[in-house]
């Protein structure tokens, strides 16, 4: 049987959510709490991944795309030269890092093509943003800003705009969970909340169409029920974001994933 993490590296780890001393009692509890959740967390991977591909026989991340470990791997054997080898530790980063590179990147060029008022990255946005972090520009820094700067200009009528049209996009969350629950959030999570948004509308739609008798002045009445509730669909947002932002907190979590969403009931917010 594989031995369990030390009580050491635990605590080791446990250090970077506190700034308070941990007691040995605690860090071995913990070491306990994490086989625990260790116990209901792999099975429930097992299942993901058998339902994505039958076929497959090493355990994955059903509900994360992520660079090719093994690939990224032989990448970064290729440009060392004062070391022989790589370790996984130093893969995790090294994927890490470049898949925050990617999204900063992509971010970035959406904003570009945001400005030209176009729905499609071109090349001549990603090439702004190539020439930009070559003049030594943060990009992210740059992003985050300019988000920030439309989020204190007006926030609510900036949301409200996407929501009463119905429409909410990635960036638009974003923004949201920013401003809402002062967090970031990932794209998973991004993905489960517009899947849950829609959900939502169109069961309200159907309960507001069931609670009448349709007719040509029930037509009228449901269009108007229908802009109140884009309306409430920016609280409902809020109140999505706040709470998940809430459970990854209690987590030690910084940012909200999609652990934290599934967690929360959509429809008795």
């Amino acid at each position: 049987m594989a031995k369990p993490w030390s009580t050491s590296h635990i605590g080791f780890l446990a250090s970077e959510f506190t700034d308070l001393r941990i007691s040995a009692e605690v860090k071995e509890k913990l070491v306990k709490l994490m086989l625990a959740e260790l116990d209901r967390l792999v099975p429930a991977m097992e299942n993901d991944t058998l339902s994505n591909d039958p076929e497959r026989k090493t355990l994955d991340d059903p509900q994360r795309t992520r660079l090719n470990y093994n690939r990224t791997r032989e990448l970064m054997i290729e440009r060392i030269s004062k070391l022989e080898s790589v370790g996984s530790a130093a893969v995790q980063r090294g994927i890490d890092d470049l898949e925050t590179f990617l999204s900063t990147t992509v971010r970035a060029a959406s904003e570009a093509a945001a400005v030209d008022r176009v729905g499609t990255i071109k090349p001549r946005h990603l090439d702004k943003v190539v020439r930009l972090q070559s003049h030594g520009v943060d990009i992210a820094a740059a992003v985050d800003a300019k988000l920030t700067m439309e989020a204190e200009a007006d926030p609510l009528a900036d949301a409200m705009s996407g929501v009463g049209q119905s429409i909410l996009t990635a960036t638009s969350l974003r923004r949201m969970a920013k401003d809402f629950a002062g967090m970031p959030v990932t794209d998973a999570a991004i993905h489960e909340l517009l899947e849950l948004y829609y959900d939502v509308v169109d069961q309200t739609e159907a309960g507001i169409r069931q609670s009448i008798v349709l007719g040509n002045s029930a037509e009228g009445f449901i269009e108007r029920l229908s802009e109140m509730k884009s309306l409430m669909m920016l609280g409902w947002m809020k109140r999505m974001l706040k709470r998940s932002a809430e459970f990854a907190e209690q987590r030690g979590y910084k940012r909200i994933d999609i652990e934290q969403i599934v967690h929360l009931d959509p429809f008795d917010l």
